[in-house]
């Protein structure tokens, strides 16, 4: 009688795995076998974050996955848009011109199969150059100085060339990754460097260590004239971000989200979703830029639509209120 029982215990434990694995393979369905993350140049908040929760996801649904280095968010439009890569990272600001058709890369397409997947963080932008320099405002900046936008094409290169010259400054354009154009200030290259990148960016944390070093920020009439011109919002970088700052630095900032190709399985972009979301603290590890990867944050999206599989998420975990109209396919 034991015996029986002790059988007939294996058999609804082995009954029980069996139903979890068939369910589990169900709700795979469609899934890839691997993902790729598109990230930005390697030296910048893009390449860390989004190498970062690449990684954790590959680990946590246990497959191939990792970030890749491109040329930041108008390329990461073009590549999840066309399949290239499953997942990417961009702001709005080059999100609703790759929308529009004007994207850099592909003039006249409309990148409308990158949908919205999860909220990252604010990119500030923000000016560096070396202190031995004497440039410690916007003003001092000198008649055709030449500034490191970033990697061509990247929120950083689309709009501070143009912050700049809307505030007066005359200036040679200059572009490359991060890191390297951290090497070029340290050697007399550059005069300034224009950052738009989550903060800290790991260029300048180098450079402060390295060097002394002015984060300059702007004048309040600097700002709202920014502001005024283009789609972004105030913000300011705390003190406590870099060494060299003693107080807090006025700013501007825009929204970056996280991109999903419209065609993946809604089953797989919601679990990912869920495992970037679901543990903020593990996202901060990974980057402090995250404290701001929350899921009350969804509606700074306005105007991408949403992964349906993301929208799900977003509805069951944090009440959004997505109407149809923004959720692909519906």
């Amino acid at each position: 009688m034991k015996f029986t029982l002790m059988t007939g215990t294996a058999m609804a434990v082995a009954l029980s795995a069996t139903v979890v694995t068939t369910a589990t393979a169900q709700d795979r369905d469609g899934w890839p076998d691997s993902f790729t993350v598109g990230t930005a140049s390697q030296g910048g908040t893009y390449f860390a974050y989004g190498s970062g929760w690449a990684n954790l996801v590959a680990e946590e649904l246990g497959l191939s996955g990792g970030g890749e280095v491109t040329g930041g968010p108008m390329q990461n439009m073009a590549l999840v848009h066309t399949g290239d890569a499953q997942f990417g990272m961009t702001t709005m600001g080059p999100a609703a011109e790759s929308l529009a058709g004007t994207n850099p890369i592909a003039p006249g397409l409309q990148m409308d199969n990158a949908c919205a997947m999860f909220p990252m963080y604010q990119t500030p932008f923000s000016v560096t150059a070396l202190s031995s320099s004497g440039i410690a405002s916007i003003a001092d900046i000198p008649d055709g100085a030449k500034i490191g936008f970033g990697p061509a094409g990247s929120t950083s290169d689309t709009y501070f060339p143009r912050m700049m010259e809307a505030l007066g400054v005359n200036f040679e354009r200059r572009n490359g990754g991060w890191s390297d154009l951290g090497g070029q200030l340290q050697d007399g290259l550059l005069d300034v460097i224009a950052f738009a990148a989550g903060v800290p960016v790991p260029a300048v944390s180098q450079l402060e260590v390295q060097t002394d070093i002015n984060i300059i920020e702007f004048t309040e009439e600097e700002q709202a004239k920014i502001m005024a011109d283009f789609p972004v919002s105030e913000f300011s970088i705390g003190a406590g971000t870099y060494s060299t700052l003693e107080a807090d630095a006025r700013s501007v900032s825009m929204w970056n989200f996280a991109i999903a190709n419209c065609d993946l399985p809604a089953s797989f972009v919601k679990a990912a979703t869920d495992v970037v979301m679901s543990d903020n603290a593990r996202m901060v590890g990974i980057h402090k830029a995250a404290r701001s990867t929350l899921p009350e944050n969804w509606d700074k999206n306005k105007v991408l639509k949403w992964h349906p599989g993301a929208a799900e998420w977003f509805k069951e975990n944090a009440g959004a209120d997505i109407p149809d109209d923004m959720i692909h396919g519906m």
